[in-house]
């Protein structure tokens, strides 16, 4: 994998957080197709904010298609390929988080799933790499927004 997440990792805003670091380190991933990181120190303001523990963990891991599909054989006669399989690829961040006084931590689960259609990281990198810096600017973008909604319901 070329995922080489370097250490810290500067924080999307989000209201309230200023400057926003995470330091971490490398974690024992999950399988054998992924990566993972754990924080364990912050930067910046982020009060009521605790780094990764066994009982809260802060973690991060990226996962690579353990198999990777490929593309089928066109239809002799249309020249279509009927069958065209994705290649799965998933950022997962888990972090423990308290949901009433006196409650024991429950872990808060962001994932993203990229599905890639096999063949176009050959035949269409350009637009594969168009859609996921799309993705990640707009999630980079409405960071704050997103983490406000999430809080209050409201879109």
């Amino acid at each position: 994998m070329t995922v080489t997440l370097t250490s810290p990792v500067t924080g999307a805003a989000q209201t309230s957080f200023t400057s926003p670091t995470y330091t971490h380190v490398a974690d024992t991933a999950p399988d054998v197709n992924a990566k993972q990181v754990a924080v364990t120190a912050l930067g910046g303001t982020q009060v009521g904010v605790i780094v990764h523990s066994l009982s809260a963990p802060f973690q991060t891991a990226f996962w690579k298609p353990k198999v990777p599909k490929s593309l089928g054989k066109p239809n002799p006669t249309t020249g279509l390929i009927a069958n065209v399989p994705n290649n799965t690829h998933k950022v997962v961040t888990r972090k423990g988080v308290v949901p009433a006084v006196g409650q024991p931590y429950r872990n808060c689960v962001i994932t993203t799933v990229i599905d890639v259609p096999a063949g176009s990281d050959t035949y269409d990198a350009a637009n594969v790499k168009a859609a996921l810096s799309m993705h990640l600017g707009s999630l980079a973008q409405v960071s704050a927004g997103l983490g406000d909604t999430v809080l209050s319901g409201v879109l």
